[in-house]
């Protein structure tokens, strides 16, 4: 599933090629993804003009002249491709929703598994949406410190790695870049949050911050689905230290040391049990 920095950057060519333009038509190819869509999805959008757009955990939140948002999760497989209107192309399988803008942008939602999401939602009350209001903390937020950071794993008693998955404490962080920063912070994923010093804290929201950072400029990780707005792959999978690499020598010990993988609530769990403690 994209992280947050796969939707990150997905959100960023959304902007670049519709952030001002005008919505000239909208086509609904199927009824429905994970849930129906909006049934006057393309009559709100239609002719409104392009604001803005936001990213709360990992939606993307495209604000319309109406005072309305159009709301979209990539789920599983969902990618987002843009392109030009009119171009003799055949549109891929699975394009369930076009957009398309008076200057000939376009934006086609192509999702294999039907995990994904859209709705519309008032922009002024976007907070309130039922998949928003229980959301934690942006961790590239200011809010993103260590002490608050040690604060709330406080009352946690699961191991670190399930907390920090936790969206009600932390949004957008998912397995490949809890992974990378528990190795970095050589913290063990199996420890319970409770015991995580505030020391410790202070270098794991650090180490949080910098590697989603370093991910949006490398344009996210492409493992299976993912790919970014224009088609082209990211580039972090090839800095991730542990993440996919069971068996290969741990980037931080001396020679001999070498990447475990463990399961931990049906995900794999990648670290190095020599540095990471």
């Amino acid at each position: 599933m994209p992280e947050l920095p796969e939707v990150e950057t997905v959100l960023r060519g959304f902007r670049t090629a519709f952030e001002g333009q005008r919505i000239r038509h909208v086509t609904v190819n199927r009824p429905d993804l994970r849930w129906p869509f909006p049934l006057d999805l393309r009559e709100r959008l239609e002719g409104q003009d392009v604001l803005s757009f936001h990213r709360r955990a990992k939606y993307i939140l495209m604000r319309v002249g109406n005072g309305m948002s159009m709301m979209l999760h990539l789920g599983m497989s969902g990618r987002l491709l843009l392109g030009q209107s009119g171009m003799n192309t055949t549109p891929p399988r699975h394009e369930h929703l076009v957009l398309e803008t008076e200057n000939g942008a376009r934006a086609g939602l192509v999702d294999p598994r039907r995990f994904g999401m859209v709705d519309l939602v008032p922009t002024d009350h976007e907070d309130t949406h039922r998949l928003l209001s229980g959301l934690g903390i942006e961790p590239l937020s200011d809010k993103m410190t260590g002490p608050y950071l040690h604060s709330l794993m406080q009352s946690r008693r699961t191991p670190i790695k399930t907390a920090l998955l936790d969206q009600r404490l932390i949004v957008g962080l998912g397995n490949i870049y809890v992974c990378e920063a528990l190795f970095r912070s050589h913290i063990h994923p199996t420890r319970a949050a409770t015991s995580i010093t505030l020391q410790e804290a202070n270098r794991l929201a650090t180490f949080i911050r910098a590697i989603l950072t370093e991910a949006i400029a490398s344009g996210g990780s492409s493992l299976r689905d993912y790919v970014q707005a224009d088609g082209t792959k990211g580039g972090f999978q090839d800095l991730h230290l542990v993440y996919g690499r069971e068996g290969e020598p741990c980037s931080y010990c001396a020679t001999g040391y070498t990447v475990s993988r463990i399961t931990q609530s049906g995900r794999s769990t990648f670290y190095c049990a020599n540095c990471q403690k």
